[in-house]
């Protein structure tokens, strides 16, 4: 399942993320619950959790409706490149 929820995002979701230097990595996929890292200009976004809620999970829902949820596990106080 990890596999081909990467290449959903490789075509769906990377690509919008990428246009505002942000980039997105799949932890883990566990008891289906998608585990995602929020990087680049992603991390420490305002708008963050609104783009993997309303974004994310819904596109990954959408194709996959056996994942239950999307976790963002992200540190958005720490990195190279937040915006907080």
């Amino acid at each position: 399942m990890k596999n081909k929820i990467e290449a959903l995002m490789d075509e769906q979701v990377r690509p919008a993320l990428g246009a505002h230097g942000g980039d997105v990595e799949i932890v883990e996929v566990k008891d289906n619950i998608v585990y995602l890292k929020l990087t680049g200009g992603c991390q420490g976004c305002a708008g963050a959790r609104m783009t993997l809620k309303n974004g994310v999970e819904r596109i990954i829902k959408d194709k996959y409706p056996e994942i239950e949820e999307v976790v963002d596990v992200t540190n958005h106080k720490h990195g190279d490149n937040p915006f907080m």
